[in-house]
């Protein structure tokens, strides 16, 4: 969880604050999953969510309120009610499912459009690693374009939920680096416009 406190640490200027993490994704992607490892909790037993699910995680100074919303096709028009005051988007992707890639790719184009959500930072976890057929999480990024985005922090993350590896949200920590560089890539853009 280092990684994460770094990110957080540099949105908020007093680590005593909550910080509001929004875990969005396709249904089946493995968002609960995910949450109850960040969360300590046993991941024996999932069920699919129909709504939402909302855990707050103490560490190191800083409450992290994770909103896992359930990514059902009947659900997602209710993501945006959810989006006010996020901090930080974590949108997860089921990387062994190449079928539903161009599905979760326009969900994402979708979510990074959204006003409400401009300059949050994206950290995209490549779930499901631990699958012979996941896709390199290297690839994920090739595909959804995310090399284009430069209006925010991104990372991808490849992880397995049901093992926990790459669940440490460690990344994050990588993400506040590229944001520097994303920041200056962005103003020196700004510039010669």
């Amino acid at each position: 969880m280092l990684g994460l406190l770094s990110i957080l640490r540099r949105l908020k200027q007093a680590p005593e604050q909550e910080v509001r993490l929004l875990l969005l994704g396709l249904d089946n992607a493995g968002k609960t999953t995910l949450l109850k490892q960040l969360a300590a909790e046993d991941v024996s037993h999932i069920t699919p969510t129909q709504g939402f699910n909302i855990k707050s995680v103490q560490s190191s100074g800083f409450k992290l309120n994770v909103w896992d919303i359930g990514g059902q096709r009947k659900i997602r028009p209710y993501w945006r009610n959810y989006f006010e005051n996020t901090d930080v988007l974590i949108y997860v992707i089921d990387s062994s499912d190449r079928k539903r890639l161009e599905e979760t790719s326009l969900e994402l184009a979708e979510l990074l459009e959204e006003e409400k959500l401009a300059a949050v930072p994206l950290l995209i976890f490549a779930n499901k690693q631990d699958l012979m057929t996941a896709t390199p999480a290297s690839e994920l990024a090739e595909s959804l374009n995310l090399h284009t985005i430069r209006d925010r922090m991104w990372q991808v993350q490849a992880c397995s939920g049901v093992t926990a590896e790459g669940v440490q949200v460690n990344p994050v920590h990588t993400i506040c680096k590229h944001d520097m560089h994303t920041t200056q890539r962005v103003e020196m853009e700004r510039a010669a416009e």
